[in-house]
């Protein structure tokens, strides 16, 4: 695994949790701020006709950071967590709908693609696929040149070549005349990704993002890639925004790391301090999931249970309290959750039990925001013997974590009332080293902490 550069310092300051300032007052290299990209989900032809809305998925939602010029900031997260939209936003390769992401002074966000194209020399990405990135009927050195034909960079064929030949001896495709006219299919899948790395810095960029850059690669040669990108953040002064699903990866390679989950970052700050004390749940979920390469190790592995929610109809409050052990009543509960626990329930019971249960359970209509109340419908119409079927369930399990947000139960003709707690949205709250969107560590929520995650 390749040696990572010196760490960069940064303070934390308020919610953002971004760096502040240096001492000399520059501004970031990078500041984004509020940034948003949703897209409308294409209904039925029918739902299109009537006018009804198939809703929006918010792939990045109101992210905030700040990126110093030679840092290397990872965006981890499972996929569809918005990491890979937040970098092609950052490109104009993905319009984003709201919000500012500026670079060197420049507002990115609504510029037109002139003005894009301009910036784009100036900032480069390297994709996940190294096979689908090369254009199989293209030669390396038609490959590699492409951008400086585009952006008018070379002056005629023989300057072309020159610095094709350059950008490959830079990646390590050396002697450059081997591989110049070579396709694509004729090369492994590490010089591939070489290659595409070869035609990203051509235009001596100082920005790379790099979306999943080794995850295509076989092991032999990720660390191979990681070394590079390391020589050539050092040799030519770039700055990274590197995306990867794998923690272990981002360890050794970032200064900082942003963990994000459902187009939100729920924690970002120096990966040491990251790695040392994880403060938010998912981000410790993550490091667990860390492979152990000892057999002979084991560890205790507390996964996150379920799958990450639709985004379509991301969970309101905290997007993670369905999938958190330590949830609690301000997190955002709702019916849905409810239904969520009922499905595990009785995915472990006998099929007759399972049967008795829900002949008494309704199916509870589920809203479109978060309400106080909410209706359980009685499939039997007798709300009294549902209402006894809940309390048996939360007697039986009194520490699951969604019994916190529920305020109160009523038993009514028909159906079941129950009153949830307000749910609250969690913000970043800075610490040391991190800060994290968890209500875990907000003050103003201390009060509400149960015994067991008290002082957490």
């Amino acid at each position: 695994m390749p040696s990572k550069p010196d760490a960069m310092t940064d303070t934390l300051d308020a919610p953002g949790g971004t760096p502040a300032p240096d001492a000399t007052g520059a501004r970031p290299f990078i500041s984004v701020k509020n940034l948003k990209t949703y897209f409308e989900i294409r209904g039925s032809v029918f739902d299109r006709l009537m006018g009804r809305d198939a809703g929006t998925v918010k792939a990045v939602d109101d992210v905030s950071f700040d990126l110093a010029k030679g840092e290397v900031l990872g965006l981890v997260g499972e996929s569809g967590s918005g990491k890979s939209t937040l970098g092609r936003s950052l490109l104009g390769l993905v319009r984003a709908t709201g919000g500012s992401a500026v670079f060197e002074g420049q507002e990115i966000v609504g510029l037109d693609e002139r003005s894009l194209r301009r910036l784009r020399s100036r900032m480069q990405m390297v994709f996940q696929d190294p096979h689908a990135a090369l254009n199989p009927a293209m030669t390396i050195a038609q490959s590699v040149g492409h951008p400086l034909k585009i952006h008018k960079r070379a002056k005629g064929a023989e300057d072309q070549r020159r610095q094709v030949v350059a950008a490959l001896e830079r990646v390590g495709l050396s002697p450059a005349e081997t591989y110049m006219d070579k396709y694509p299919g004729d090369l492994s899948g590490g010089q591939k990704q070489r290659a595409v790395i070869a035609r990203a810095v051509v235009l001596d960029p100082v920005l790379l993002v790099a979306d999943e850059p080794v995850s295509m690669l076989d092991m032999s040669v990720r660390s191979k890639i990681l070394q590079l990108m390391i020589d050539l953040k050092q040799k030519l002064g770039l700055t990274y925004l590197y995306i990867t699903h794998d923690m272990a990866t981002a360890k050794f390679f970032c200064d900082r790391i942003a963990i994000l989950y459902l187009g939100r970052i729920v924690e970002i700050g120096e990966a040491s301090a990251l790695y040392a004390a994880p403060k938010h749940p998912y981000t410790q979920a993550l490091l667990e999931a860390i492979p152990d390469p000892d057999p002979n190790h084991t560890l205790p592995r507390n996964l996150p249970r379920g799958e990450i929610p639709d985004a379509a109809k991301p969970p309101h409050g905290c997007a993670f309290h369905p999938r958190c052990p330590r949830a609690f009543a301000p997190c955002g509960w709702e019916i849905r959750d409810l239904t969520g626990l009922l499905e595990a329930r009785w995915a472990g019971m006998a099929e007759a039990d399972h049967q008795a249960e829900r002949a008494l359970i309704g199916t509870p209509k589920i809203p479109d925001g978060p309400e106080a109340a909410s209706r359980l419908p009685a499939a039997s119409g007798d709300g009294a013997a549902l209402l006894a079927l809940l309390e048996k369930i939360r007697a039986e399990d009194p520490a699951e974590p969604f019994w916190t947000g529920v305020k109160a139960m009523h038993a009514e003709a028909g159906h079941v009332t129950i009153d949830w707690h307000t749910p609250v949205t969690p913000r970043l709250i800075a610490g040391k080293g991190t800060a994290a969107a968890c209500h875990l560590h907000d003050p103003a929520l201390a009060a509400h902490l149960p015994k067991a995650a008290d002082g957490a």
